[in-house]
C-alpha cells in the first residue's frame, strides 16, 4: 500500500511523521476529538495548566 505508515513504533516517529499520520488518520474519518488533542498539544509544548484545564472539558458531569 502506497500510503502505509513505514515505522510501526509510534512512540519514536519524529514530528513530521507524527503529523503526516494525523493528516492519514484524518483522511480516514477516525473519530478524534479536537479538545483532546488541544490538550495533547498543550501537554507536548509543557502548558501543563492550560492542559489541565482543557482537560477539565472533557470529565463527565455526573
Amino acid at each position: 500500500m502506497a500510503n502505509s505508515c513505514p515505522d510501526p513504533d509510534a512512540w519514536a516517529w519524529a514530528p513530521a511523521l507524527q503529523l503526516w499520520h494525523l493528516n492519514r488518520c484524518w483522511a480516514l474519518e477516525c473519530d478524534i476529538d479536537p479538545i483532546i488533542l488541544r490538550a495533547r498539544q498543550l501537554r507536548h509544548q509543557g502548558a501543563l495548566p492550560q492542559a489541565s484545564c482543557v482537560e477539565q472539558e472533557l470529565l463527565p458531569l455526573f
